[in-house]
């Protein structure tokens, strides 16, 4: 049974429309519909942050093959035994010459293939670090969009609720001017009225907040127009068991495999700190070129070779304290992992719990709650236009149903937060 006019429905749902594209800052028809799909993909193409952490993963990704390279090599051109007497003679002595050479530093063996090593797992890392980000910001994204749409319908029952005090109001003050009703029973339904228009202004404000907030993951200005659309699907998905997510985390989750990169790149990192111990060489060779006499006479070049390496002799001080450095940023490492494995496990347990008793809420509002509430609130409408209830119970019903839509809505809306949590966590984009 319609508790309203087709009339007033119609001059309603025009008003609500006005408004709610007032508040949603302007928001035309010919505006995209922002699903809670296309406000992800969104995000992930223009998300400042997420920009920031791609461009440091791929800066990473430029490291590896810089540290598996040889130093270049060093050219030498060298003015040697130059007399300082009576001028800069390069004939006068037999020691005088011009040398060209050239030095490679070698690191000792191995050395240049462990760098690359723990560059190329610090990349991976990063990499990871770009997916988790990815992920961390679908979920924020769908969370904020379930708290507007949870914020734009509350507006929407505002408004209907709104419409039928009125109404209320208008059959209250007809039966008190023929002496039917009370005076009591119209201030009653004002003072419900007037109680409605100050929740009313507090959604407004709420409902502008969480419009910021979206548009601020999404990269676009505070004020720009959301149109969110007229239906939304309100099946809540069964979801794998506790143990099946926990299984799924572990193959999936970037946040730990960033920490498995990491204490590889830390180990690998362990064993340059143990190679350090050895030396590293330089080799050299260079050609000298000698003048002729002043009589004349040839005078032969020179060919000169070297070799030469460092001397760990301070190897108590500085190798043995670089690997008790690399031992700690392993252990640090190894901790972190434990730490992020507690995180996930806890993340899911919390999330699954939170989502299967939201779901199983709003599955008792869409069933049989809000049914019998809306049943109650066209009985005793009826019975008080007819005289047989008084209007106490006619405000009760209608506040029982009011509260049971807002929260209807809003079990839904935190379900699907608590489904982007457990995705999330999971290492998921989607059920």
């Amino acid at each position: 049974m319609s508790l309203w006019p087709p009339h007033r429905a119609s001059l309603t749902s025009v008003t609500v429309a006005i408004y709610l594209a007032a508040i949603s800052g302007g928001a035309h028809a010919d505006e995209p519909i922002l699903s809670p799909e296309r406000a992800v993909a969104l995000a992930l193409e223009g998300n400042p942050s997420l920009a920031q952490i791609k461009a440091r993963a791929e800066a990473m990704a430029a490291i590896p093959s810089q540290e598996g390279t040889l130093p270049d090599p060093t050219l030498n051109l060298d003015a040697l035994n130059l007399p300082t007497a009576n001028g800069l003679n390069l004939r006068k002595e037999d020691m005088t010459m011009m040398e060209v050479g050239l030095s490679q530093a070698i690191p000792f063996p191995g050395k240049l293939t462990l760098k690359e090593k723990a560059a190329e797992f610090e990349a991976e890392a990063a990499a990871n670090t770009v997916e988790e980000a990815r992920l961390r910001l679908a979920r924020d994204v769908k969370i904020r969009w379930w708290q507007l749409m949870y914020m734009h319908r509350s507006l929407i029952i505002i408004a209907d609720t709104e419409r039928l005090l009125q109404q209320l109001v208008e059959i209250a003050d007809a039966k008190y001017r023929v002496g039917e009703g009370l005076q009591q029973d119209v201030l009653s339904a004002r003072l419900e009225l007037a109680k409605l228009g100050q929740q009313r202004a507090q959604h407004v404000g709420m409902h502008r907040s969480e419009i910021a907030r979206l548009n601020a993951l999404l990269n676009r200005s505070m004020d720009s127009p959301i149109r969110l659309p007229g239906e939304v699907d309100t099946a809540l998905p069964d979801i794998q068991s506790e143990a099946d997510l926990l299984a799924t985390a572990e193959r999936s989750r970037p946040l730990l495999a960033q920490r498995k990169h990491a204490i590889d790149a830390a180990q690998t990192r362990l064993e340059l700190a143990k190679k350090d111990y050895y030396p590293d060489f330089t080799l050299g060779a260079g050609y000298a070129f000698r003048q002729n006499t002043p009589t004349g006479q040839s005078r032969s070049d020179f060919a000169n070779f070297r070799l030469s390496l460092n001397l760990p002799i301070y190897a108590d001080s500085k190798q043995s304290k670089a690997i008790d450095q690399r031992n700690s940023e392993l252990l640090k490492e190894r901790y972190a992992l434990d730490e992020a494995e507690r995180k996930t496990q806890t993340e899911i347990a919390s999330s699954l719990a939170v989502y299967r008793g939201d779901r199983e809420q709003f599955r008792l509002f869409e069933d049989n709650i809000l049914p019998l509430a809306q049943q109650t609130v066209a009985s005793a409408l009826t019975a008080y236009q007819v005289g047989k209830t008084d209007f106490l119970n006619v405000i009760r019903a209608e506040n029982t149903w009011f509260d049971y839509r807002m929260q209807y809505w809003q079990a839904l809306a935190d379900a699907h937060q608590a489904l982007a949590r457990l995705m999330a966590a999971a290492g998921k984009e989607a059920p």
